[in-house]
């Protein structure tokens, strides 16, 4: 059963589809969004599963496109290959009336829709995630960067895209690994916004992990519910506003993933770890008890995720990797702690006073 929920932005309101066997009906989901010659951008893995069924859509619907395929990893989401998409645009044809369509992981979705934000000042953007992490959380919002040496998704802009849909049936093909990488965000956004979702992953988390299309469907359904509440709240992550707690865990995962030179973590992980740091950090602020530290950390390990910090990353090093974060305002860092399952808060602190808490 398809289901359907809206980004509330005005004139730039959107569409989130989401359910089994909807790439069988991207082409014409498409073409009522968008007009115009696309660019569709995928990876290698994705393009050999899906290529000629989302291709045939897209014909079926009567649209031009051109196909790129770029390489996956979050070591490759930087300015070279967003100049590698510049030049396929060109060479594809692409115009202000085109667009860019993303077919893959958050990798893809970030890079394409940066391309699409910034190719001749800015074109449509379709989201078409195929992985858990990019359906519950960087496919809705309109969040769209590369990496830097020195920190992750620091050069990007907002541009949201004009419809996100995601076929959970494209789940069946990930392997474990990425299922566990996409559940980390979806344990965040229970843990700052729903604690009785958070109780349901509890109970479920077998059913998830055997990719049931009923509790896979229930669970993209609530994230992108969330999301979408939030981003509606506070489009462009304003100083104090709620979107900035969608950045739970994400401080000190995000040093994990730029120290370790974005090859060895996939983002979900670093998450997972920096989730608990936080909890932790929560309970000797005396937010959090112990007893829902043990919780989250609990969930997260059975999802098959790491919850512990490598003692072979320095101090320095740490330090040094939170004060590129693109979170950090005046030399200080809106840390996101938990007060309760279901609700966070930020705790403004330096990067100095956040390793005090967490290590």
């Amino acid at each position: 059963m398809m289901r359907q929920l809206t980004v509330g932005l005005g004139k730039r309101s959107y569409p989130i589809l989401v359910g089994p066997g909807l790439l069988a009906q991207a082409g014409a989901r498409i073409a009522e969004a968008v007009s115009g010659r696309l660019l569709v951008v995928s990876n290698p893995v994705v393009s050999a599963i899906y290529r000629e069924q989302f291709s045939q859509s897209l014909i079926d619907a009567g649209l031009g496109f051109a196909w790129v395929k770029i390489p996956d990893g979050e070591s490759l989401k930087n300015l070279d290959t967003v100049a590698f998409l510049y030049d396929h645009a060109f060479e594809a044809g692409l115009d202000r009336s085109s667009a860019v369509v993303a077919l893959g992981g958050g990798v893809v979705g970030d890079i394409s829709g940066f391309v699409a934000a910034t190719y001749m000042r800015g074109i449509a953007f379709v989201q078409v995630p195929t992985t858990l992490l990019a359906q519950v959380d960087s496919s809705v919002g309109g969040k769209v960067g590369v990496n830097h040496p020195r920190g992750k998704n620091v050069i990007g802009a907002f541009h949201q895209p004009r419809l996100v849909l995601a076929d959970i049936s494209t789940l069946q093909s990930l392997p474990p690994r990425e299922v566990a990488a996409g559940l980390a965000e979806v344990i965040k956004c229970a843990v700052i916004r729903d604690g009785s979702f958070f109780a349901w992953l509890e109970e479920n988390l077998e059913a998830i992990l055997r990719l049931d299309e009923q509790a896979l469907g229930h669970l993209v359904e609530v994230c992108c519910r969330i999301k979408a509440s939030v981003v509606e709240e506070d489009e462009n992550e304003s100083a104090k506003g709620v979107r900035q707690l969608l950045n739970y865990g994400h401080t000190m995962g995000h040093a994990l993933e730029s120290l370790t030179g974005y090859g060895v973590f996939r983002h979900g992980e670093a998450v997972a770890v920096g989730m608990v740091l936080s909890a932790r950090a929560a309970q000797r602020l005396g937010y959090l008890d112990a007893q829902d530290v043990e919780r989250i950390k609990s969930l997260l390990e059975r999802a098959g995720l790491p919850v512990t910090l490598s003692a072979e990353l320095g101090r320095s090093s740490l330090e040094a990797a939170i004060a590129h974060d693109k979170k950090a305002r005046g030399g200080r860092i809106n840390f996101i702690v938990p007060r309760a399952i279901g609700q966070a808060s930020i705790y403004p602190a330096t990067p100095t006073e956040v390793l005090d808490l967490v290590l």
